[in-house]
């Protein structure tokens, strides 16, 4: 097969890039391929078990059109301060101009027009007043909420868009590898377990998300594609009911607190915060079961769950912050027996172990079903422990009873955006021909700055081709 571009994923950051392609008139072909299947297709059993079925050869909350961001819960976050280290590679400026022309992409596309968390400055000042007194900065960025149920629809809407406007989209194929001529990536090598083919093309965009991030810090060893071991993210979801968070919720939605607790003082933050919301499950590859969060725009619960994540930077002479990641995510789901571990905070505090009959006893019901009552301490590395118990009581001074002893944390979260491969600011790598976006690349987090990442490239793809 020869195409002019061939991108590897159709999540936000690939998707985007085939988008803007099309609105600046690029007459060249271009083939999307994606290890799984059309949005229309994506199905989660457990809609209807109430239990992780650990479905083969992949998850589909996290794998298929539009990524994990189908069955996310779908926030754009509209501040370059907020989504990853790419303003530090093109600067706050124009990143801030970016987020705001891809938002307008997203509506043209459905999305609500309704900003969350701005109009309510006096309030915000309050926050930020208890929060600088507890150590912690608040950044208070607005929010467009998608909602799980509506972002399906937009990216339904997004994916016939392509292919009305003539891109090609191979589902069911992973990539291999690349193929390399001298200096130059000249193309991919894909499979879809039966047939393995070659796409020849002028442009490569590898944009495999998260769930791609190992098999592309993988490909950059390889091929000795530059690149840096970046920070890798630890952590737990948090749950609690709504009228711990009501005032939080109400005037800013999302709260993005970040600290730098002692004794380690390494960064923790909270990160995708869903008021109403769910707590949910990921499978990624070799059967490892991660925790995450959605909200819906219609459903709601009676709690909120949020992220609190530890970075994680190493030094020489380890050089694999996603295998360690893996590792004790691995360890968590071992003690769980394949499931996801919730304690309780009074609990991990009291240093005993959480029966399941305490949760159903406890105001705070957990959302996820199937999650496993234990002891996530005996998995959690101690640095990344003491820091979230820190970051937690720092936390309660912010949000009165957020440290309750009934709070619930789940275990394992772990976000895999390591490996940062060195780009200029034209988003190209040091193998011509070859470009790295979104979460994979680890420049991005989150929907809105992979999705302003693609923006770029698909401007830049477009302009390429008038040049020549």
């Amino acid at each position: 097969m020869k195409y002019d571009t061939v991108i590897i994923g159709a999540g936000p950051a690939g998707i985007f890039t085939a988008i803007e392609m099309i609105r600046h008139n690029y007459k060249g072909s271009i083939l999307i391929v994606e290890k799984g299947v059309a949005i229309e297709k994506r199905r989660c059993p457990k809609a209807k078990t109430n239990v992780c079925v650990n479905c083969k050869p992949y998850c589909h909350i996290t794998t298929g059109f539009s990524g994990a961001g189908a069955f996310s819960d779908g926030k754009l976050s509209l501040s370059h301060e907020v989504g990853g280290s790419l303003p530090e590679l093109i600067g706050e400026d124009y990143a801030q101009s970016m987020i705001e022309y891809t938002d307008k992409i997203y509506l043209e596309f459905g999305a609500d027009t309704h900003v969350e968390g701005i109009g309510q400055d006096e309030e915000v000042k309050e926050i930020r007043k208890r929060a600088i007194k507890a150590g912690l900065k608040l950044v208070d960025c607005p929010i467009r909420h998608l909602g799980t149920e509506k972002a399906q629809q937009i990216y339904y809407a997004i994916e016939q868009y392509l292919l009305k406007n003539g891109v090609d989209i191979l589902f069911g194929y992973q990539c291999e590898n690349i193929i390399l001529e001298g200096d130059k990536c000249s193309g991919v090598i894909i499979d879809n377990g039966k047939k393995v083919e070659e796409v020849r093309a002028k442009n490569t965009v590898i944009a495999t998300g998260r769930r791609g991030a190992d098999w592309l810090e993988h490909l950059c060893a390889e091929h000795n594609i530059m690149h840096q071991p970046g920070t890798v993210d630890i952590g737990v979801r948090v749950e609690v009911r709504n009228e711990v968070m009501e005032k939080v919720n109400r005037v800013l939605y999302e709260s993005k607190l970040i600290g730098y607790p002692k004794p380690f003082k390494n960064k923790v933050r909270t990160f995708c915060q869903n008021p109403g919301g769910f707590v949910s499950q990921e499978n990624y590859d070799n059967d490892l079961a991660v925790v995450n969060g959605h909200s819906y725009k219609e459903l709601k619960s009676p709690n909120t769950n949020l992220a609190i994540l530890c970075s994680h930077n190493f030094s020489e002479p380890f050089n694999q912050p996603i295998a360690y990641a893996q590792k004790i995510g691995e360890l968590t789901n071992m003690l769980g027996a394949g499931h996801i571990l919730v304690q309780r905070y009074g609990d991990i505090i009291d240093g005993k172990r959480t029966w399941q009959k305490e949760l159903a006893r406890s105001n705070v019901r957990p959302t996820l079903p199937d999650a496993v009552a234990g002891d996530i301490t005996a998995a959690m590395p101690y640095r990344a422990m003491i820091n979230i118990i820190n970051f937690i009581q720092a936390v309660d001074e912010v949000v009165p009873g957020f440290a309750a002893a009934e709070t619930l944390l789940y275990s394992p979260e772990l976000k895999f955006y390591s490996n940062k491969v060195k780009m200029d600011e034209d988003l190209n790598t040091s193998i011509k021909g070859l470009h790295c976006l979104g979460d994979s690349s680890g420049w991005t987090r989150g929907l809105m700055m992979a999705s302003v990442m693609g923006v770029i490239m698909g401007q830049k793809l477009a302009a390429k081709e008038k040049e020549e």
